[in-house]
């Protein structure tokens, strides 16, 4: 049987290709998901508060957040929920809310004495504009005490003031 030998004075070559491709995939991935942390996030000139404090959600943590517009329109992920001009026609915010309530953590109302009908342990955030007129805000926050959400904690989001800033 005549096996060839192979000659140790012999270069290999190395195929980067697939390498190559590999690293332009993770890229393309790390871009996808970077944008999509970002997609609950409208453009908005939030109010300012001099008590507003940095928000560092935990990143594996379930955080819904609704955004209200100047003109009224309440947006979650790119989705006009509630239009003004539709001024009746709440049902997409309600299942919305209805949906994000279903998916958050229960916990007892009566925490210390583990009592009481379980109820969601999580915030919603509200991010309105500076100058939505606050009857829209007010809106939201009564589709949050519905019976079938009950979304009972809800934080309103503010940028710092910029006299905090001076200091």
């Amino acid at each position: 049987m005549n096996l060839s030998k192979h000659d140790p004075e012999t270069e290999m070559e190395m195929n980067m290709t697939p390498m190559i491709d590999v690293v332009f995939l993770l890229i393309i991935f790390f871009m996808i998901i970077t944008d999509m942390s970002q997609a609950d996030l409208e453009e908005l000139t939030l109010p300012t508060a001099n008590n507003a404090t940095e928000d560092k959600p935990d990143a594996d943590d379930f955080r819904p957040v609704i955004n209200i517009h100047i003109d009224g329109r309440i947006v979650a992920k790119r989705e006009v929920l509630y239009d003004p001009e539709d001024e009746d026609d709440y049902k997409k915010l309600k299942a919305y809310l209805g949906d994000v309530s279903a998916m958050m953590e229960k916990e007892h109302f009566n925490k210390e004495e583990g009592t009481g009908p379980m109820i969601p342990g999580e915030a919603l955030l509200i991010r309105a504009d500076e100058n939505t007129p606050f009857k829209y805000i007010q809106k939201a926050m009564e589709f949050c005490g519905l019976q079938d959400v009950q979304i009972w904690k809800v934080q309103l989001a503010a940028s710092e003031s910029e006299d905090k800033d001076k200091e």
